[in-house]
């Protein structure tokens, strides 16, 4: 059978993992891809790092040239954390005849479209299914499966430590320091998680997903986005007494106006398949015109998960798959057939407001007036007693389908208003 010569820069938890499997299960790999994929090269920082696993000799190395080099490698799998070095790497491979495969995020997120020309100039392909949704099979699903049908809108829990927390601080009545501390001895958060819990990493795929299923060249530091870090338990308790659960969500859909991009703690239903995704896992809702509903569950990141998708690329990409599938990608180059994003301001939906107002007569008229004026309609109120001291209480008003533009003109106006004394807590609400 032949070889396919096969590299892997950055010998990371995900690293190990594809080197298990490809070293344990060659069978399986070599059935799939009809050819044997053969690990030549592990490049590494550190030479005497245990890895708790057993490489054949000479495959481990420190030197990145040895693989740019050797012409016998056909395929790369390139888990370089971060965007600059991983970028001057990836571009080196190309040129050098080298097809890659990535689980790189940020990398994706930051230059994936110009990396794809890159590539499509040079003959080779780019396959990057672990860089969103870790074992999900999201990014097949979206360019080959569903490739008859226009997307119409895709919602998504894409950041499994945020869920993680989320899940702990609501069913448990953790706090959110313990569950992040939580997160982060099981393995689910770094030791600095800021960029989970900010929602950078749930933005960074969104813009890889809304490229691929809107042709939308979505720069992710554009979409507008809120973490999980200033979520007030408050709102947790609140949320469900209304029925809801708070979960932090990727949104992207098609408008009249453009495509429409946001990340955020938002409400979900009660009983509907987002609200009930639970601890470290992830889940993607995706809307197609032909197809309709379809959703994909399961674990968003992780050693196992994640190589799975990582072997699966490779698998493709010696078959053949990916050089055929990455060439489609090219129709998004066009100028013309360009998606441009429209103005977050134009967001249209439905809002959780939470203002922790003074105890007396006349406050929800007052704030109802500033609503009214703002063409807002409530859908409902709800005020608690004894939740907060010195005489403020919260308010919680639901509010009916707005403009974003309008709640936020109509939130400042309310916040200067005598009776209304901290910042208004707002979330949206997916009714999707």
């Amino acid at each position: 059978m032949e070889k396919i010569g096969v590299a892997i820069i950055g010998m990371g938890t995900v690293g190990t993992g594809v080197a298990k499997i490809l070293l344990d299960h060659g069978d399986r790999t070599a059935r799939h891809a009809g050819k044997t994929l053969w690990l030549t090269h592990a490049v590494v920082r550190n030479l005497k790092k245990d890895r708790g696993i057993d490489l054949p000799e000479g495959v481990l190395t420190d030197d990145v040239d040895k693989v740019i080099n050797d012409p016998s490698v056909k395929v790369v799998v390139q888990l370089i954390g971060g965007v600059d070095e991983a970028k001057t790497v990836m571009l080196r491979l190309l040129e050098q005849g080298k097809d890659v495969v990535t689980a790189n995020k940020a990398l994706m997120a930051q230059h994936g479209p110009e990396l794809f020309d890159k590539a499509r100039q040079l003959g080779r392909s780019i396959a990057f299914e672990a860089s969103v949704a870790g074992g999900i099979p999201i990014i097949t699903n979206i360019s080959q499966c569903l490739s008859a049908n226009q997307i119409q809108s895709l919602n998504g829990i894409l950041n499994g430590t945020s869920n993680y927390i989320i899940t702990r601080m609501d069913l448990e009545g953790a706090s959110y320091d313990d569950a992040v501390k939580e997160a982060q001895d099981l393995g689910y958060a770094e030791a600095d998680p800021a960029m989970d819990v900010d929602g950078t990493d749930a933005a960074q795929k969104l813009s890889i997903l809304a490229h691929l299923a809107f042709g939308a060249r979505v720069n992710w530091s554009e979409i507008p986005k809120r973490g999980i870090d200033q979520l007030d338990s408050l709102d947790l308790k609140y949320a469900k007494q209304l029925g809801y659960r708070i979960k932090l969500i990727g949104v992207s859909r098609l408008t009249d106006e453009g495509l429409q991009a946001v990340v955020g703690p938002m409400l979900v239903k009660n009983g509907t398949p987002l609200a009930e995704v639970r601890a470290n896992y992830n889940a993607i809702s995706v809307d197609g015109d032909a197809v309709g509903p379809v959703f994909y569950h399961g674990q968003g990141a992780g050693q196992m998960p994640t190589a799975s998708a990582v072997v699966a690329d490779l698998i493709d990409t010696a078959v053949g798959r990916t050089a055929i599938t990455f060439q489609t990608l090219e129709l998004w180059s066009d100028e013309a057939n360009r998606i441009e994003m429209a103005a977050p301001g134009n967001l249209i939906g439905r809002f959780y407001l939470r203002f922790n107002v003074e105890d007396v007569p006349n406050v929800l008229a007052q704030i109802a007036g500033v609503l009214g004026k703002h063409d807002i309609s409530i859908a409902s109120v709800i005020q608690h007693d004894n939740d907060l001291a010195d005489g403020v209480v919260p308010l919680v008003i639901i509010t009916k389908e707005t403009r974003e533009s309008d709640a936020e003109s109509a939130i400042a106006e309310i916040e200067k208003l005598s009776c209304v004394k901290s910042k208004t807590e707002r979330l949206r609400i997916l009714d999707a």
